[in-house]
């Protein structure tokens, strides 16, 4: 079975952030048995002055096939009651990847634009038995964790923070398409105006490469090289990729 484990507010304006919790609760459930993360996504929600957050309001959401779903579910609980600073309202989201509805999704969307509340999202997760719980402070993560599910299933949101297989993170130098496809779980690299690169192209890697949901795929996006190396491509700007995830 597949389920989608959301998470926000974990943290506090001194702690590691919630991406952090995020990938240290893939890792553990992994070695205790419960599942396979297929991966872990981050995606930004409102910045706005009546959205308490810590500093950035981004949540995060798990990608995992289980087969002991109830197990997964308290085991992710447990674990954040645990790592989750006292000062924070953290909240989680656990739910079937069927479970999840139109409503949701929209939630999700709705997170990118708006204030929403705690009441709302405890009643739309009600109407389509999705598991959502506030665990420490406020709650207020509620409305991120619910979000989270949302923007992942839409598979059109956020960015990649982990992935099984080489860490696109981790890559620098020139490589060609081929090279970096292989092994870190990648679909496509493709120029920002929709061209998919082939095999054979050398893309240039900067210091800040990163993924992101298009269409249900991971794709790393390229953009022209206007630097005299001898390769046309390199991997898009730190900036533009923020734009397009936030």
């Amino acid at each position: 079975m597949e389920l989608l484990i959301g998470l926000d507010d974990t943290d506090s304006k001194t702690s590691r952030g919630t991406g952090y919790r995020a990938r240290q609760m893939a890792s553990e459930l992994t070695w205790a048995g419960f599942g396979k993360v297929l991966g872990v996504t981050r995606h930004q929600l409102l910045v706005h002055p009546d959205v308490p957050y810590t500093s950035h309001n981004s949540a995060n959401c798990l990608q995992v096939d289980t087969k002991n779903p109830e197990g997964l579910t308290a085991f992710c609980r447990d674990f954040l009651i645990r790592e989750s600073l006292p000062e924070a309202d953290a909240g989680l989201c656990v739910t079937p990847a069927t479970q999840i509805t139109d409503k949701i999704e929209e939630w999700g969307r709705q997170a990118k634009q708006k204030v929403l509340t705690q009441k709302n999202a405890e009643t739309l997760a009600q109407q389509a038995g999705v598991y959502l719980e506030g665990l420490t402070g406020t709650h207020d993560g509620i409305i991120g964790a619910l979000a989270a599910v949302g923007l992942r299933y839409s598979g059109n949101d956020g960015r990649l923070i982990w992935q099984p297989g080489k860490p696109v993170r981790d890559l620098t130098g020139f490589m060609t398409v081929g090279e970096l496809l292989k092994g870190t779980r990648v679909d496509f690299v493709m120029s920002k105006e929709g061209k998919i690169l082939d095999p054979d192209e050398i893309i240039d890697l900067t210091d800040w490469v990163r993924a992101v949901l298009i269409n249900h795929k991971a794709i790393i996006l390229a953009e022209k090289n206007l630097k005299k190396t001898g390769h046309a491509w390199k991997t898009a700007d730190k900036e533009y990729i923020k734009s397009l995830t936030s």
